[in-house]
């Protein structure tokens, strides 16, 4: 589909690192839902300018890319509503906004194209491929992952994208004092995130006393959060941040 769609390698790569690298347990489920005529059209006239296809084949420059911007990595972004929100709210961050869902990707290119903004891009894979292949030692400024997939059935937690394994790296691609900011509205995986990341030696916990943090107003509500909360749902934010300490024990 991905290539009919995108001949001429025009959008998104249908699995943008090939063979290149050990198939390994996916944290992420890829959603092929169908792109509408307007994503379709800002793929094709924007990818090029603004995509990035994870091939772990190349280390990036983002002072190229963003123009010498501080640079925050947005894994996973849905339909790209919040992403755009916290881009026109703070023209001066650069957000490299990570997913796998077409639609969303051509959706945040659209609202990116409307409203104007330069300082985001939109990367098309696996994110354990960018941050150990493509991203450079301590060059983040900020990382975001809001409301991933919890993977609730317990055979399935070893999906769960915050863990130890995961941290480590994350924290070898982060700025010492940079801050890694986690949302989700499922309580276990809350726990499971606050347990993580408390006993990582490279992170420390930013709220006063430990435990989660209020929401910050960077942060928009998003629909699916306002339609989770109007449910009774409880969401948690963690900010950690970046020590100066070793990436592990």
């Amino acid at each position: 589909m991905m290539s009919r769609m995108f001949p001429d390698g025009s959008g998104p790569a249908a699995d943008p690192a090939g063979s290149h690298f050990e198939r390994r347990i996916r944290s992420f489920q890829p959603r092929r839902s169908r792109v509408t005529a307007g994503q379709g059209d800002a793929l094709r006239r924007l990818w090029p300018v603004w995509g990035l296809d994870i091939d772990g084949q190349r280390v990036l420059d983002l002072d190229e890319m963003f123009g010498g911007l501080p640079v925050v990595l947005e894994i996973g972004f849905g339909m790209g509503e919040a992403t755009a929100r916290m881009a026109a709210d703070d023209p001066n961050t650069g957000i490299l906004a990570v997913d796998v869902h077409t639609p969303g990707q051509g959706n945040l290119l659209g609202l990116a194209e409307r409203a104007g903004l330069t300082n985001v891009r939109v990367a098309n894979g696996d994110a354990i491929i960018l941050l150990r292949e493509m991203v450079p030692s301590a060059s983040l400024d900020g990382l975001r992952i809001y409301f991933p997939d919890p993977w609730p059935k317990k055979r399935h937690h070893k999906r769960r994208l915050i863990q130890r394994e995961f941290l480590t790296l994350a924290a070898g691609a982060l700025k010492p004092g940079a801050v890694l900011h986690c949302a989700t509205d499922w309580e276990p995986y809350a726990e499971q995130m606050l347990a993580e990341l408390t006993a990582h030696p490279a992170f420390e916990n930013t709220a006063p006393g430990g435990g989660y943090a209020p929401r910050p107003a960077y942060r928009p509500l998003t629909r699916f959060e306002g339609q989770g909360l109007e449910k009774g749902h409880v969401v948690h934010d963690l900010l950690f941040r970046r020590t100066e300490g070793p990436l592990a024990e």
